[in-house]
């Protein structure tokens, strides 16, 4: 597949602090795009890179073969939207959208015909008229989409879109924001901290750590099959025990009460429950390492066999479930 976008052993830095290093990494036509990881791990810089708000002091950024490195951003066939959506108070819902349609002298029947079918798409059209005091902040999230949208971008970046919204709203708006990359067919790039967001939304996942790319590959990949020890700690919840100077790694999911049959069992001491209504998280302490083990059982398997604090359990695995990494 021909890449959309290549960012070639790009280097940034500011002052004595290497901010991206030497990183490589090629981003496809129409695909949603995460990166992720924590605070200080570069995703940000490299977003603004990518708009033209940072300049790399060595390797390219290219989009569709051509080099943007040094390109201004109004220059650029891309559009940013922001966590804080910007939008004018004082412009209705239509206003905002059309506004940088208006700023390129589009001539008006175009503007018009643009803005229709964004609305349209974004599920907007019956609010056209509202100004933003009048939305909650999933329209309000609409609208700042369908103003970068209706641009025409061939790549959208998205810094953290999804932050000021609640738990609820973040959630349904995570499959909206899916649902609409799909139907406009414009590659997303988005940058995020929050795993579980990144694992929903994207086709691929980057994961960085100190400006440098630690992994890349599908949700399914980057969950199940982690790199290293780093990756598959900050990707989920992970059990990790020491043994033989490695370490095996082992999900939570992944860990049966009382199996029938399993390649690995221990007993265990049940410290603590943690009910989280869709599944049950117990903590057992067990022999094999010094932090309690962690457990997720569904709601279902956890009203077949209720367990207490304090009970004592059996716990099993198979071996294929487990990671092992030597450092």
């Amino acid at each position: 597949m021909t890449a959309l976008l290549s960012i070639g052993g790009v280097t940034k830095r500011f002052g004595r602090v290497t901010a991206i290093d030497r990183l490589s990494l090629d981003i496809h036509e129409n695909e949603f795009f995460a990166l992720l990881g924590a605070s200080g791990s570069g995703k940000t810089t490299l977003l603004r890179m990518l708009a033209g708000f940072e300049t790399p002091e060595a390797g390219a950024i290219l989009l569709d073969g051509k080099d943007i490195s040094r390109m201004p951003p109004n220059r650029r066939p891309v559009n940013l939207m922001f966590q804080s959506y910007a939008l004018f108070p004082h412009m209705s819902v239509e206003g905002n959208i059309a506004y940088g349609l208006e700023m390129e002298r589009l001539a008006k029947p175009e503007i018009a015909r643009r803005v229709g079918e964004i609305m349209e798409v974004t599920e907007l059209s019956s609010m056209a008229r509202r100004k933003p005091d009048q939305l909650s902040g999933g329209q309000k999230q609409r609208v700042a989409l369908a103003r970068a949208l209706v641009k025409r971008p061939h790549l959208l970046l998205l810094d953290e879109p999804l932050g000021a919204l609640d738990k609820k709203l973040r959630a349904a708006m995570q499959l909206e924001l899916k649902r609409l990359q799909h139907e406009v067919g414009i590659t997303f790039i988005v940058v995020t901290h929050d795993q579980e967001e990144a694992l929903v939304m994207a086709d691929r996942v980057a994961i960085l750590r100190d400006g440098r790319l630690l992994q890349c590959g599908t949700p399914h990949e980057v969950y199940e099959h982690p790199a290293n020890r780093f990756a598959a700690d900050f990707i989920g919840v992970m059990n990790f025990i020491e043994e033989d100077g490695r370490t095996l790694a082992l999900r939570p999911e992944r860990i049966r009460l009382f199996p029938e049959r399993a390649d690995r069992t221990t007993e265990g001491r049940v410290t603590a429950r943690a009910y989280h209504g869709l599944d049950l998280q117990l903590h057992v302490e067990t022999p094999l390492s010094p932090r309690p083990l962690l457990v997720r059982l569904t709601a279902d398997a956890a009203d077949r066999r209720p367990v207490a604090e304090g009970d004592t359990v059996t716990l099993g695995w198979n071996d294929a479930d487990t990671r092992i990494f030597k450092d």
